[in-house]
């Protein structure tokens, strides 16, 4: 079969409007996690808040908002329970309708909050609410990308509609820094941020395609046992590790953020319109995906991911005034996001059936948990070592992102497609035979 040629699913007009419900779904939650998780609209409000009203440094800034990383950190749990246990008849809606309640409730307390020790725990109630609604949207993910043979597709367009919202929420950010004290920024931040999660309510009710369904003894059987399989998986546990080392290497975020503000001096609305300029990378990288990069193979892409990276990454040597910042922010969005395409991909190519929530949580998991860690370190070698310089970060930045070049053929991919189920190989694996691109029952 032409590797070319489109899923079967997508020949028929039902396999069509199946994929577009699930895109526009994909597109809601999100826009609203674009807006609505901490690294959304609130960020730089919430960092600026911080910072000047408290003094705090980058290192307890960042030690601040790796506390709302755990929630992401945990998101197998929430998986296994979407996969097991069905809430008034569905695996998926319940929990999406409720995490997004509790999401929207939490922000309109941090409206009526100031200390830092009050807001960690509304805010800390936001970022559940977002692990919850992103597990579940991951597991709905990977049962409708291997049925139709379109997870790359759906990952494209859940980033590049996340980026959308990321590009607004932070013009919009910035502005509320730029223009408003400290605390009623963030206070507006949180109001605004609040109204999202309606959308997601919507979505859920209309677009999901998914059948009422009950706890019984064989269906518990048949979700445990994939559970249990799925630990079992050598490549699993190989792809996980992978995933971790990709993602760490020492996070120039809050640094970043610090040596504009104080060393090179632009203003708060500028550094807001430094992310939307990010996200446009993101934008571009994701509209370039299907006549560019689809028909790559998953290796071709990673490889070509951790070039884009490292190049991005080193680059930053050059920051010295605004316009090396913008076309920076540009290309540094544009290689995170075909390196997100290809890893997120990747996770949701290697996940079995019946466990979807759990394995694809598990993936994320320890993403986040690299990304999470990777941002302390960065922050504590800016703070600690390199005596507030950014160069040297940088360096050990690049290296490390270099570094997984290595890691890559431990995957044994072959020239396995993007959006191919590991389920719908031969037996032998990536490297044994012809892929076929087709619909996993």
């Amino acid at each position: 079969m032409n590797q070319g040629s489109p899923p079967r699913a997508e020949r028929t007009a039902t396999g069509r409007a199946a994929v577009n419900r699930l895109l526009l779904f994909f597109a809601l939650v999100y826009v609203v996690e674009g807006v609505g998780q901490i690294s959304g609209l609130i960020a730089q409000p919430l960092s600026f808040y911080l910072k000047h009203v408290y003094g705090w440094s980058a290192l307890q800034v960042t030690a601040f908002l790796a506390i709302f990383n755990f929630p992401w950190i945990i998101k197998p749990i929430y998986g296994v329970f979407s996969d097991l246990v069905p809430v008034f008849g569905y695996r998926r809606k319940t929990y999406l309708i409720a995490a997004n309640i509790v999401a929207t409730g939490a922000y309109i307390w941090s409206t009526q909050l100031a200390a830092p020790g009050e807001l960690v725990w509304a805010l800390q109630l936001t970022a559940y609410g977002m692990a919850i609604s992103s597990t579940v949207c991951g597991a709905v993910l990977v049962e409708n990308g291997q049925r139709l043979g379109e997870s790359g597709r759906f990952v494209n367009q859940q980033w590049l509609w996340f980026n959308a919202a990321a590009m607004a929420s932070a013009i919009v950010g910035g502005q509320l820094v730029q223009w408003l004290p400290p605390a009623t920024a963030l206070h507006a931040a949180a109001a605004i941020v609040a109204t999202a999660p309606a959308a997601v309510l919507l979505g859920t009710l209309f677009l999901i395609p998914e059948e009422r369904t009950r706890i019984d003894a064989h269906a518990l059987r048949r979700t445990v046992g994939g559970l249990a399989a799925a630990l079992k998986k050598r490549e699993l546990w190989i792809v996980g590790l992978f995933l971790f080392l990709y993602y760490f290497s020492p996070g120039l975020a809050t640094p970043l953020y610090y040596t504009m503000t104080d060393s090179l001096k632009f203003p708060q609305g500028f550094i807001g319109i430094l992310g939307s300029i990010a996200s446009a990378g993101w934008i571009a990288g994701a509209l370039l995906y299907h006549p560019l990069f689809e028909r790559m193979s998953a290796k071709r892409l990673l490889n070509l991911s951790i070039a884009l990276g490292t190049a991005t990454t080193a680059a930053y040597l050059l920051l010295f005034n605004e316009a090396t910042a913008a076309i920076l922010s540009f290309c540094s969005g544009f290689s995170a996001m075909l390196a997100t395409v290809a890893t997120v991909t990747l996770a949701a190519d290697y996940c079995p059936r019946r466990s979807e929530g759990f394995s694809f949580a598990v993936m994320m998991s320890l993403i986040n948990l690299a990304t999470a860690s990777s941002d302390i370190a960065g922050s504590f070698l800016f703070d600690h070592l390199f005596n507030n310089r950014l160069a040297p970060l940088i360096l050990v930045s690049a290296a490390f992102t270099a570094f997984a070049f290595v890691l890559v053929p431990l995957l044994r991919l072959g020239d396995k497609p993007q959006g191919e189920p590991i389920g719908a190989m031969p037996a032998g694996g990536p490297e044994t035979g012809h892929i076929v691109r087709g619909v996993v029952d």
